[in-house]
């Protein structure tokens, strides 16, 4: 995909979600096999020790296989949870193998919230996140709730170490040819799809 200049956000958000929407079983089990065959033996996975991840929802491309692996090599696994109050706050929860979920208000499996087990996003290693769109310059659509970019801002005001890197996963057909970005959108260090890596220069 790649003439996105007539569509609002809304409008390309949509647009995106019906395209990953649409992909087959078949096709969606091909694509986490090939996102875990792009990142399992990269440095970026392989060295992190704490390591944020998500359970796909709505047509998202699939990490579970990522998190199973991290999990086998001994990392920390986290997931994200929504609190109840206030509504706007996500944090990120030790997960451990076996755990049992439960749907937040979004129908999303997450953890039952224990504040014991959740890590400062700063002290992560890295996040591995959920995005409807992308571009090769680190640009990221969400689905709008701001939750991600809300936990993240403190990022924008460092100038040096900023932990955790945040890279986005996603199908090829989300990518586009350019987003514009809004001045709380957080910027990734990259993107890895189900075929490829777009890593943004340092």
């Amino acid at each position: 995909m790649t003439d996105t200049a007539p569509l609002t956000r809304p409008q390309l958000r949509r647009l995106l979600r019906t395209a990953r929407r649409a992909l087959t079983p078949a096709e969606q089990h091909q694509a986490s096999q090939g996102l875990y065959r792009q990142l399992a033996q990269h440095p970026l996975f392989r060295r992190a020790r704490h390591i944020a991840l998500y359970l796909p929802n709505d047509g998202e491309i699939d990490p579970r296989p990522l998190l199973r692996e991290a999990q086998r090599r001994g990392k920390h696994v986290y997931l994200p949870v929504l609190h109840a109050w206030p509504r706007t706050r996500m944090a990120f929860q030790r997960f451990e193998r076996g755990e049992s979920l439960r749907r937040n208000r979004f129908r999303i499996p997450e953890p039952v919230v224990n504040r014991r087990r959740q890590r400062p996003t700063w002290a992560l290693d890295l996040i591995l996140l959920p995005l409807v769109g992308f571009d090769e310059h680190g640009g990221r659509l969400g689905m709008g709730g701001g939750f991600y970019d809300r936990s993240l801002a403190y990022q924008q005001r460092r100038t040096t170490w900023k932990k955790p890197r945040l890279l986005g996963l996603a199908h090829e057909c989300q990518k586009v040819e350019r987003l514009t970005q809004a001045s709380w959108d957080v910027p990734l260090a990259g993107t890895v799809s189900d075929r490829e890596w777009y890593l943004v220069p340092a």
